[in-house]
């Protein structure tokens, strides 16, 4: 039996993916020992703050069809599962990235973990269209891989400017 998410769900995954991305560079943040690099680090995890933001804000922005329970969950159990899904992903949002950093990676090193595990997540977006039927808001998806896209972008650009020994 297939099982269905609604729009508002995926929101509620998104949230719980930016505040473990804010996580991550926090954790970097504090290894770093060059207060600029601490600083850039940062803005990235305030960046993911933002993120939050947006994405509550969309959220508020549904309509009734798109925050339609799909099954009947009187344990929230839904919930739960979609959490362990926003944790597990292996993307932006795992806590595992996180906990994977050493404090030995260099900043260049950190923004090419940072870009992978953003395209990861985007494609763990797009894998999950498939499971919100269009009756219940499958078109918000592609509002949160928009928004994924552009970090994307935003990184690669400080990643080109580090490598070009510019200062981002």
């Amino acid at each position: 039996m297939a099982y269905y998410f609604n729009a508002n769900e995926m929101f509620e995954v998104a949230i719980r993916i930016e505040e473990n991305g804010a996580r991550f560079y926090r954790k970097a943040a504090g290894f770093q020992s060059d207060s600029s690099n601490r600083q850039m680090l940062e803005k990235l995890a305030v960046m993911e703050d933002h993120h939050q933001t947006v994405f509550k804000e969309m959220r508020k922005n549904l309509s009734e069809a798109d925050k339609t329970a799909t099954v009947f969950d009187p344990q929230n159990e839904a919930s739960q599962y979609l959490s362990a899904m926003a944790d597990a992903h292996g993307g932006e949002g795992s806590p595992a990235a996180a906990d994977s950093l050493t404090g030995k990676e260099s900043l260049t090193e950190i923004i090419d973990i940072a870009i992978g595990l953003e395209k990861e997540s985007i494609l763990f977006y797009i894998g999950l269209k498939d499971m919100i039927p269009p009756t219940y808001g499958q078109d918000k998806l592609d509002n949160i891989i928009a928004e994924e896209r552009k970090h994307v972008v935003e990184l690669s650009a400080l990643r080109k400017k580090l490598s070009g020994g510019q200062q981002p």
